[in-house]
């Protein structure tokens, strides 16, 4: 069974990783989570594995040109309902395997200990 790779398709980062899958020949399935959105149930199970704090991206444009009342004393359901309505607050590339482990974010060493 593949893996799944979520991220936005013009997202740097995120073309790194599938590059290093396809290098490496590691079968996946890529979710353009910009276009295709993400389920609710979804997210907070990736919340639940590895916390909003990790997924929320706050180094990005998109969370930097959000009104500073939004930005302001966030909790977990704030942060997902913002990742929900703005799929460009999600950290990418998140990789999903088989049985759900989360990697979030691309290190190449990372991807090699994990894919073995």
């Amino acid at each position: 069974m593949p893996v799944t790779i979520y991220g936005i398709k013009n997202c740097d980062t995120t073309r790194k990783a599938r590059a290093w899958l396809d290098k490496t020949g590691i079968a996946y399935v890529f979710h353009d989570y910009k276009l295709a959105g993400i389920a609710r149930d979804k997210l907070e199970s990736w919340v639940r594995k590895v916390g909003w704090e990790t997924l929320l991206n706050r180094a990005g444009t998109t969370y930097r040109k959000l009104p500073d009342e939004k930005k302001r004393n966030l909790t977990e359901s704030k942060a997902i309902a913002l990742m929900l309505a703005h799929p460009s607050l999600i950290k990418r590339p998140v990789l999903e395997r088989p049985g759900g482990e989360l990697l979030v974010g691309f290190k190449p060493e990372d991807y090699r200990a994990a894919l073995r």
